[in-house]
């Protein structure tokens, strides 16, 4: 049988890793997106293009999408910090200056957009809610209203002959269950990159938000990051 396909979003991260990782085991012909939208290191986009090609995606797109145009985020605007060395429960509270103004609306358009012309049903994203930043666009309310958006404002949609299932395999786990998932499934963490604000040749900085959850989500697991 012919395999159904599927487009993944794929930051190079842990998470996206994982989600593709899964998508992979569920069968799907495999479509990654990656998006450079101006984040302030590149470490990110080189690790996305090693996973890809450790898992033989059938294609793998690269697109420019500039946000640091409009600013608004310490990703994108280099005049802006990075917080570090936050404590958990300053994690859990409030949206961070790393928020991307309307990235995941932005990068799920895209998805949508492609899947759309590949006649792809399905749309994976490795969102999570749990060990988060305080992204409102990581929300499960959110991915099911996109899902609604995606009906309305397509030519398959309108006429009933195409639809697209958005799949968060991760929006309910922490990062230690969300590494163990990966585990199981052979993930090589060591190809991956999560840090907001990596020293130089890329290495983590060990202090932004996202390495600490990460760094967490190790700890938890009881496993070693091999990045590091």
């Amino acid at each position: 049988m012919k395999k159904e396909k599927a487009v993944v979003l794929l930051s190079g991260g842990l998470d996206s890793t994982t989600c593709l990782a899964i998508a992979s085991s569920k069968g799907y012909e495999l479509y990654a997106l990656t998006i450079r939208y101006g984040q302030r290191h590149q470490a990110e986009l080189a690790a996305a293009k090693r996973v890809a090609k450790a898992y033989r995606v059938k294609r793998h797109s690269v697109l420019d999408i500039d946000l640091a145009a409009f600013g608004g985020s310490s990703l994108t605007d280099m005049k802006m910090r990075v917080p570090k060395g936050r404590s958990d429960k300053a994690m859990g509270h409030g949206i961070p200056s790393t928020y991307v103004p309307a990235r995941n609306t932005v990068f799920l358009s895209l998805a949508l957009a492609w899947a759309e012309a590949l006649s792809a049903k399905h749309v994976f994203i490795g969102v999570n809610a749990l060990d988060y930043s305080g992204y409102p666009d990581c929300r499960p309310e959110y991915l099911r209203e996109f899902e609604k958006l995606a009906r309305l404002a397509t030519k398959g949609g309108v006429e009933g002959t195409w639809h697209m299932n958005i799949h968060a395999p991760l929006l309910h786990l922490s990062k230690a269950g969300i590494i163990r998932w990966g585990m199981k499934l052979g993930v090589n963490y060591g190809l991956t990159h999560s840090c907001y604000d990596p020293r130089a040749a890329g290495r983590p900085c060990g202090k932004c938000d996202s390495c600490l959850l990460r760094a967490k989500g190790f700890r938890e697991a009881k496993l070693s990051d091999p990045s590091l």
